[in-house]
């Protein structure tokens, strides 16, 4: 489960706790920010803006410290994720290679005018298409439409040689597959979603039937049924299509296997090579018992400089919910800020007992969180070119109750996102002067401490009732949403305590708490809404959860004025006025957005969803963007990955491997695309 990467509003630093008993630590400390900063200063973190898009770049603090041989594991288990990255386009939509091949050969080859506004207009298409790993928007779902008409595209297929199919060529301006996860209420969502899960003919009721089947050899730990395979009907049948060796992408996942048993070589100690060895195992086998055994191992293997995720994981992109979708991420433990935040691991137990929950919901034995703040050196999949920035797995309920969990802050992520930022949409939609100035002192810390105690604290808080299937099978479409505002309630239940303050994480925990709330208010209500074109609704799982959230709020705190609606000057506004009755709803609500996930209560979070987190108020939204017209940032960023060159002896053995940055997304693009193009079209 991750904090999800579209985040654009949330500026966030690096935390920073003041060691008052040696001022001496402390001036150190200083010394080493403002040196940091410098450097900072001189790195250009923005690459291009295009669309509602802008490309940032990231630095890989800290890998001069590294030894070759970790380097050596970084450099590897980077390109086993590159290795897999097609899998991903093919993930989000049948034609989508197909597609970015014409386009690439098209880029590549045209030899006519590049100076017109139809040539502009087809780079810029191109670009969204690499952004999103395919032809769908990243965020919004809704198919991205060309600002340049047939006849323009026929003539430079014509001019350049390229041929598609008439399916293909007709989908790229059609209303065809117009959504890549459709979530809406009372449809037939895996029909109407244009995602590769499933091929055609398969419906809502052939999923959730086809699974009721498949039991668990043990009940209490449950499998993953459909997590890394694709559901087909062949002559009326249903039947799954494996992802492994010699299975659907089995080309790219033998790439994939070639580099994990190099990194598997050169493994810090005996756990995380045994973890990798599972995982190797699991992409030859497809196997869901070895992915759980992997996923217990990867779990309690928490010691060493390097860690990673690889693999198909998150299910956001699947309208029900089953199957995942690939990625990696490459990391590198931040030793001093993963001390830190320890606290919140340290003290998970007293965060649970302490909770609103009902007694039996709570967990008597939160089991090994851990936290870490980690430098990011490549990234591949669903985590790219727009990344998370916090993940916290294994996904698995029985694996986070019996064994714990990793969770991960992506530090110099945070600090790309920090550093390319301004103010300017802050200052237009605060209330007041006192809500800027809270947000400009308090906001970044409040920020990232909401990062960790989502992570930390609220994935790992709570359990089922006994005999409660998983939330996937309970609360079906609207699992995702659920469980990510439960986290997000979490944090913002403990933001308002005195406790982080006792704990040395913040030096005024009202002030904070108080950052806090003005900004997730002000997110959930107004500026979120920025990223969905006029008249939609909500779709995506995170933006919903935060509209629901915030919905459900100001609605409870009505009565009282918690939450006030303030009209000045034909802008609108929302105000806090009682910041600890604000408190005690979130409260309200976490505590039953728990009994809805313990009990399995789909019409209850049917009712919640659908009610606060779906429908835009359509005044409000055209108001909000027409406000943030006057703004030429744009709301959604990614990144463009360093490059890792490997120096050779004469032998052919690495002695070095140096960072680079890529000349641009395009030439980064285009790269990948040629060297890591290890599928056909499949379809």
């Amino acid at each position: 489960m991750r904090i999800v990467k579209y985040l654009f509003f949330i500026a966030i630093i690096s935390l920073m706790i003041a060691c008052k008993k040696d001022p001496s630590v402390k001036d150190q400390i200083d010394q080493q920010e403002e040196k940091q900063e410098v450097a900072e200063e001189k790195f250009d973190y923005v690459v291009e803006q295009f669309a509602d898009l802008k490309i940032l770049r990231y630095q890989i603090p800290g890998w001069d410290n590294l030894s070759l041989k970790e380097q050596k594991l970084v450099f590897y288990l980077t390109q086993a994720g590159l290795s897999g990255r097609d899998i991903m386009w093919d993930q989000n939509y049948r034609h989508n290679l197909t597609i970015r091949k014409a386009l690439e050969k098209v880029y590549t080859s045209y030899e006519g005018n590049k100076d017109d506004a139809n040539w502009k207009a087809f780079e810029t298409y191109l670009k969204r298409v690499w952004f999103s790993n395919g032809i769908h928007h990243h965020y919004s779902n809704d198919k991205i439409k060309p600002e340049f008409n047939q006849d323009y595209f026929s003539s430079l297929l014509a001019a350049t040689g390229t041929e598609v199919s008439k399916e293909v060529y007709n989908v790229i301006f059609n209303d065809q597959d117009a959504k890549k996860v459709n979530q809406a209420k009372g449809v037939d969502n895996v029909a109407l979603s244009a995602v590769n899960f499933y091929g055609p003919g398969v419906t809502n009721t052939d999923v959730t039937s086809f699974y009721s089947k498949m039991k668990s050899p043990n009940t209490k730990k449950p499998l993953s049924f459909g997590l890394n395979s694709q559901l087909v009907k062949e002559n009326g049948e249903l039947k799954e299509r494996v992802y492994k060796s010699g299975g659907l992408y089995g080309a790219a996942i033998d790439e994939i296997i070639k580099w994990l048993e190099k990194a598997k070589d050169v493994a810090e100690n005996k756990a995380q090579g045994d973890a990798l060895g599972l995982l190797i195992e699991y992409y030859k086998t497809g196997s869901l018992q070895t992915w759980d055994d992997y996923n217990v191992a990867w779990t309690a293997a928490t010691e060493g400089n390097i860690d990673y995720i690889n693999s198909f994981i998150e299910v956001y992109n699947d309208p029900l919910g089953y199957r995942g979708s690939y990625e990696t991420i490459i990391q590198i433990k931040d030793f001093d800020m993963s001390k830190k935040m320890s606290v919140l691991s340290e003290n998970a137990q007293w965060f649970e007992d302490s909770s609103p929950l009902m007694e039996e919901h709570k967990k008597k034995n939160v089991v090994g969180v851990s936290y870490k703040v980690v430098a990011v050196a490549g990234e591949a999949g669903d985590a790219s070119p727009s990344t998370p920035i916090g993940v916290n797995l294994p996904n698995a309920n029985w694996i986070r109750a019996a064994v714990g969990s990793k969770s991960v802050s992506l530090g110099n992520i945070i600090g790309a996102y920090n550093n390319a930022g301004g103010s300017g949409r802050l200052k237009e939609f605060v209330h007041d002067d006192e809500e800027f100035e809270l947000e400009e002192k308090y906001g970044q810390l409040a920020d990232k401490l909401h990062t960790a105690l989502h992570e930390v604290v609220g994935h790992a808080s709570g359990q089922l009732n006994p005999g409660v299937g998983e939330t996937k099978e309970t609360l079906k479409n609207y699992a995702s949403t659920m469980e990510e505002g439960r986290a997000d309630l979490v944090g913002l239940y403990y933001l308002m305590d005195p406790k982080l303050q006792e704990l040395g994480l913040v030096e005024d925990w009202e002030k904070t708490g108080k950052a806090a709330y003005d900004g997730y208010i002000r997110n959930g209500l107004m500026t979120q809404l920025i990223r969905l074109n006029l008249g939609d609704d909500v779709e995506e799982a995170h933006m919903r959860n935060r509209q629901w959230v915030s919905g459900w709020a100001f609605e409870q705190g009505k009565k009282d004025n918690v939450i006030e609606k303030v009209t000045r000057e034909g802008k609108t506004y929302y105000n806090i006025n009682d910041y600890k009755k604000l408190h005690d709803i979130f409260g309200q609500l976490l505590k039953e957005t728990q009994r809805i996930k313990s009990e399995g209560d789909y019409k209850a979070a049917e009712a919640l969803v659908e009610g606060y987190g779906v429908k835009v108020d359509q005044a409000i939204h055209a108001e909000v963007l027409k406000r943030n017209e006057q703004f030429t940032s744009a709301p959604y960023s990614g990144f463009v990955n360093p490059v890792l060159v490997p120096e050779m002896d004469e032998n052919g053995e690495i002695t070095k491997i140096n960072v680079t940055q890529p000349e641009g997304f395009v030439t980064q693009m285009l790269e990948y695309s040629k060297s890591y193009n290890f599928l056909p079209e499949v379809n």
